[in-house]
């Protein structure tokens, strides 16, 4: 009998320190996760170093640091629509008119719409944002100093993703360890306070790296976003466009043509 309640003693005691096992995994992941991120974070905030101090921007250059490579589409169908070589239509579709692009990046609008002369506008967006000519206009602007490089950018979404998904796992194992037979109300608010401290700290950097993080993980530079910060968009409708976007875009059924089909890639 005394041998039957010293084993009862021993399974009561081990289970009840059975969430242990859990915690510590999601420490693990809370604290690796988070000091990712801020390295990331760190990596995207230091100053790139620049080529060439005395540069100016160009509208597409102003385009790409102000939103990327959907901007600068948006960008060159405005161009193209103010100068008659193309017609945008309110029902999201564009007509070429001049087959003859001026530069390399109306080139890649006409070879998105291809050679029937008509094509959707959305489907020109994602042609013209991956085409060459936008790539090699992210190089220059990052090799220039002036764009937060690729890899830099894509290690900060890749380390929030970390985070969130560090997130998900403690939840997941708090879950389990609350709901672990044997435990009493008063062993689960325990539990529940122990493994609060990882998931307030992924959350919480979660938090800080869309204030802080996200204006240096979108494309321009600490002086990129100086250049761009001295550019004024009353001067030419097309630096608006550049700068603030279809937002920027007067005429109503031009604004409209362009935003047509853009849930699936949102202009920056």
């Amino acid at each position: 009998m005394d041998r039957l309640w010293r084993r009862s003693v021993n399974f009561a005691y081990n289970s009840a320190m059975f969430w242990v096992l859990f915690l510590l995994p999601a420490m693990v992941a809370a604290g690796l996760s988070c000091g990712r991120l801020c390295l990331a974070a760190v990596a995207a905030a230091r100053p790139q170093p620049r080529t060439d101090k005395e540069r100016g921007l160009s509208c597409y250059e102003a385009a790409f640091l102000a939103g990327g490579p959907y901007r600068v589409a948006d960008l060159t169908l405005v161009s193209m629509h103010r100068a008659r070589r193309l017609l945008l239509a309110h029902t999201g579709w564009a007509t070429v008119v001049d087959p003859e692009g001026r530069d390399e990046l109306e080139r890649s609008v006409l070879t998105a719409i291809g050679p029937g002369g008509q094509e959707r506008i959305a489907a020109i967006r994602s042609g013209t944002a991956a085409a060459d000519a936008v790539r090699a206009l992210a190089d220059r602007l990052a090799g220039a100093g002036l764009a937060v490089p690729d890899a830099v950018r894509s290690g900060v979404t890749a380390s929030v993703k970390t985070v969130r998904g560090a997130a998900l796992l403690i939840t997941a194992l708090a879950c389990a360890a609350l709901f672990m037979p044997g435990e009493t109300d008063t062993g689960r608010a325990e539990i529940a306070a122990w493994f609060a401290l990882p998931l307030v700290l992924t959350l919480g950097c979660l938090a800080i790296a869309r204030v802080e993080i996200h204006p240096y993980t979108r494309w321009a530079s600490p002086d990129g976003q100086a250049l761009l910060g001295g550019l004024d968009p009353a001067d030419d409708p097309l630096t608006a466009v550049a700068v603030r976007g279809l937002r920027a875009v007067e005429d109503p059924q031009l604004r409209s043509a362009l935003t047509s089909g853009r849930f699936a890639h949102r202009s920056q």
